[in-house]
């Protein structure tokens, strides 16, 4: 049988195939055994995840829930870019990068502030050390981020009456959260608020599951409305603030946040942009906001032999049924109507008021 070299045996024995000892002053090898100070007890296993727990809570005292607000636009406080940006969960404010040299990594050292958020990602670090924690803890900041929904999530979310608290203790009910008036956008947040309540469109919004492939007008209206109708918000309130810069840029400023315009305009122009973006067409249910509120309109036309002049609103000009007539029906998404001048004199009041008195 051939001997071991001593090169061979200096390999056998990094790899653990074999132990060496010294016999008589001559070196000795024997295969290598299973005995149980080569393998990690339960107890070292025990040891080892009490010490990673250990280092995963660390610095998660100081993370203040109360200054965390992740409804504004998700840029860096310092170079304003967009890519790559943690938010630090001890002050609230958004930095670019964790490795050295970024502005997080430059915050953590001069302000003592050292757990942050991805926010694409939502994978929490330790900075400057620059490691990943794992903690349970952060789960209700994750989804305030970014909320979550499931199938059955949702199956009972209409009759589900109970109240929720948010950090403050206050109560509110999901799905029926005010949305704050930044300036002058109350009219978007009236068709927010309608729009939430859809269900087809809330549903979608909310199990949407590709939504990094989507528009930004998408992206931030179906955040909008997971928020609204998440249980465990840290503030009973939501800003629609990046939603609303995306309708100014998209619009090309005409629907502005410090301009009062019309609601009926705004959602007519939403409803619209929204059935090309998640990529409608002109045939009839090819999206999701035409299954929902695309409907027909009879519209029947004559050719009058001798035009007149309306003397006012109430001649009416009716069709003759001596003439041919055409009828055609025509799709449409929303539909107009002119409400009756309000009477100076309410009757159905009165009414009540002379009951009340007979009474």
């Amino acid at each position: 049988m051939r001997k071991r070299t001593n090169a061979e045996d200096a390999v056998a024995a990094s790899t653990g195939q074999i132990k060496t000892r010294k016999i008589d002053g001559e070196r000795d090898v024997a295969p290598a055994s299973d005995t149980s100070d080569e393998l990690p007890s339960s107890q070292a296993a025990d040891d080892a995840a009490d010490a990673d727990a250990r280092v995963d809570s660390m610095y998660l005292d100081t993370v203040d829930r109360s200054v965390l607000d992740f409804d504004f636009e998700q840029v860096c406080s310092i170079s304003l870019s967009k890519n790559n940006v943690y938010a630090c969960l001890v002050c609230g404010r958004y930095y670019q990068g964790r490795g050295k040299h970024t502005h997080a990594y430059f915050h953590s050292i001069n302000d003592d502030h050292h757990v942050f958020i991805n926010l694409s990602t939502l994978r929490a670090y330790i900075l400057p050390e620059n490691y990943e924690i794992h903690d349970r803890s952060l789960n209700d900041i994750k989804a305030a981020i970014s909320p979550d929904y499931t199938v059955l999530s949702i199956k009972h979310i209409d009759t589900h009456c109970e109240y929720s608290r948010d950090l403050a203790g206050k109560k509110y009910r999901a799905g029926f959260v005010g949305l704050n008036r930044i300036k002058s956008n109350d009219y978007m947040n009236v068709v927010i608020q309608a729009l939430a309540h859809i269900q087809p469109i809330r549903d979608t919004l909310l199990l949407m599951s590709d939504l990094d492939n989507q528009t930004a007008l998408v992206q931030r209206l179906a955040l909008l409305v997971r928020r609204v109708w998440h249980p465990k918000l840290l503030k009973a309130h939501v800003s629609p603030h990046e939603f609303v810069q995306e309708v100014v840029n998209r619009s090309k400023h005409r629907f502005r946040l410090d301009t009062q315009c019309d609601a009926f305009e705004f959602l007519t122009w939403l409803l619209n942009t929204l059935h090309l973006d998640l990529g409608g067409t002109r045939k009839r249910a090819s999206s999701i906001i035409y299954q929902t509120f695309q409907g027909e309109i009879r519209v029947v036309s004559q050719k009058l032999e001798h035009a007149r002049m309306r003397s006012d609103e109430d001649d009416l000009i009716l069709l003759d049924t001596q003439n041919p007539f055409s009828e055609k029906k025509q799709p449409f998404l929303t539909l107009s109507l002119e409400l009756p001048p309000k009477p100076l004199f309410n009757d159905d009041e009165e009414e009540g008021d002379d009951n009340m008195d007979n009474a």
